[in-house]
């Protein structure tokens, strides 16, 4: 198995971890994980990709060994923090971008908001958040409010391999050697004895905003990087939106294709890694 570099860069007044996999003299390619995810489990899928691509995963500020902002999230700085990670890495050149679920949108955005900049895109299995009407927004703000006012500790476990139950009883699927593999990645000693999760307990904070698709729309009519939708087969069966919107949504995107990896959850990197791999491999090249 391949062994990743770190790389600690401090950019927009945080400090991310990257990880590296391949020779530098290699095309990069950006892997960007999703919600309560970090770039390590990325490694059963860079596999598949080495020795063609330099890879680049990032902990997204808040998760992993990168540094938590003291005043929250807000979705535009993931965006943010990826073009000064693009700016960092290849000043000159266009890169290769993937993205699953959240990671998928902050790569499309991205990829709207600099088009020149964005050879090739894959989104992983996302996309798919429903539009949020505006009649939700007080109730939606007053939530927050209230969660403010009682801040969550970090969650810690007994051990790693409590964690990896866990990990297990939520993604059934997977072998326990999988999921300690993930419990591993997510989670770190915190010098009492216990295993604490890399991710700040704000991200479990509804947060006061809404979706609005139509402003992630007006972005992606702007890509002009050919598109793979690589999509789970189960979770195809149980999309929040209707075939209709996916398909409008996906409109916008003017060189596209899908692709299905039938049997595998949401998480494709953790039911089928190799196969995932194997097809971004493929379309990349």
């Amino acid at each position: 198995m391949s062994t990743s570099r770190s790389d600690f860069v401090r950019l927009r007044g945080l400090r991310f971890h990257v990880r590296r996999w391949g020779q530098q003299d290699a095309p990069q390619l950006f892997l960007l994980h999703g919600l309560a995810d970090v770039s390590a489990t990325w490694q059963p899928v860079v596999e598949q990709l080495l020795p063609r691509f330099q890879v680049l995963a990032p902990d997204q500020r808040g998760f992993g060994h990168s540094q938590w902002p003291q005043d929250g999230y807000w979705f535009p700085d993931y965006v943010a923090d990826l073009e000064a990670l693009v700016d960092h890495y290849s000043p000159q050149s266009p890169i290769l971008l993937a993205g699953h679920s959240m990671g998928a949108q902050v790569a499309s955005l991205y990829a709207g908001l600099r088009p020149s900049r964005v050879q090739r895109l894959v989104i992983l299995d996302g996309l798919m958040l429903p539009d949020t009407p505006a009649t939700q927004a007080p109730a939606r703000f007053s939530r927050w409010l209230e969660q403010l006012r009682q801040p969550q500790p970090p969650k810690t476990y007994p051990s790693f391999e409590f964690l990896a139950q866990r990990v297990q009883k939520q993604h059934p699927q997977l072998s326990g050697a999988q999921a300690l593999f993930i419990a591993r990645c997510w989670g770190a000693e915190d010098g009492h004895g216990r295993i604490r999760l890399l991710a700040d307990p704000k991200h479990r904070l509804s947060g006061p905003g809404l979706y609005r698709v139509a402003e992630s729309e007006a972005i992606w009519n702007h890509i002009s990087a050919e598109t793979l939708f690589l999509d789970a087969g189960k979770t195809a069966l149980s999309w929040p939106v209707a075939d209709e919107e996916k398909r409008r949504r996906r409109a916008c995107f003017r060189q596209h294709r899908a692709d299905l990896i039938a049997g595998a959850g949401h998480m494709l990197h953790f039911d089928a890694p190799e196969e995932t791999g194997r097809r971004i491999a493929a379309f990349l090249a």
